[in-house]
């Protein structure tokens, strides 16, 4: 009896192991590769038979300096690895919509009153903490933090709040300072590698594309609008714009 319950249980391992850990994993393989055959091979895109990225996976376009490219549309930030945008590292920040990490420290939210860290351009700034020569955070005696301070004595502001993206986005796109910013454009998505920006995102960043390329506004706005991406099933989601497909649409005006 008991050799006969080992031998059932060793017939039932194996033939579990070679359905599961074999047969499913190529027949999902199979099927992948015949009916979403680019998608399942990482929808490389290639510029004379160069890789130069994907269409599902965003990307930087940044000088040397990290910089962001003028004659480039740019993608919404990314929490992916330490420069965002690292496929090894797709990662959220996880920050909830209230987290004063996130969204500046507000009065009534973050901080009680008034932020005694505003500036004059982030009344909602959330200081950066000095660190020393290790890279291991400043405190002061009582151990409360140091932060950092301009030459003018104002605080370092946090980069990645939203308040302080907003700030950047109107400046890069030479809006007014009181200009309303689509979301995509101040918050990073949940995998951190969304290849597509919002059509107001794109059309924000239209005439300063157009006027470092010095094109016609009216032709990158023609441009825009023809890499429109539909909804998903008609209805799913937003309608949006491929990064990468239409910066490399730019730069095929040019050849």
């Amino acid at each position: 009896m008991l050799r006969r319950q080992i031998l059932t249980a060793v017939i039932v391992m194996v033939s579990m192991t070679v359905l599961t850990g074999f047969a499913y994993p190529l027949v999902v393989m199979g099927i992948g590769q015949v009916a979403f055959h680019r998608q399942a091979n990482d929808s490389l895109v290639k510029q004379n038979g160069t890789v130069v990225g994907s269409s599902l996976l965003g990307q930087n376009f940044l000088d040397k300096d990290g910089n962001p490219l003028a004659q480039y549309f740019q993608p919404r930030p990314s929490a992916a690895g330490s420069g965002g945008y690292d496929a090894a590292s797709s990662s959220a920040s996880n920050l909830g919509p209230s987290n004063p990490s996130l969204i500046g420290s507000v009065p009534g939210v973050s901080i009680t009153g008034a932020n005694q860290y505003a500036t004059p351009s982030d009344p909602y700034c959330v200081p950066v903490q000095a660190t020393d020569n290790n890279g291991n955070p400043v405190t002061d005696k009582q151990g409360n933090p140091v932060y950092q301070k301009n030459k003018d004595g104002t605080y370092v502001c946090n980069a990645n709040t939203v308040p302080e993206r907003a700030i950047s986005y109107r400046q890069l796109n030479n809006l007014p300072a009181d200009a309303k910013v689509p979301v995509d454009a101040v918050t990073a998505s949940g995998s951190g590698l969304d290849p597509d920006i919002s059509i107001a995102n794109a059309d924000l960043q239209a005439a300063r594309v157009a006027q470092a390329r010095k094109l016609p506004l009216q032709q990158v706005m023609a441009l825009i609008h023809s890499h429109i991406h539909q909804r998903s099933l008609g209805f799913l989601g937003e309608k949006t714009v491929n990064v990468l497909d239409l910066n490399l649409a730019l730069d095929g005006l040019h050849t």
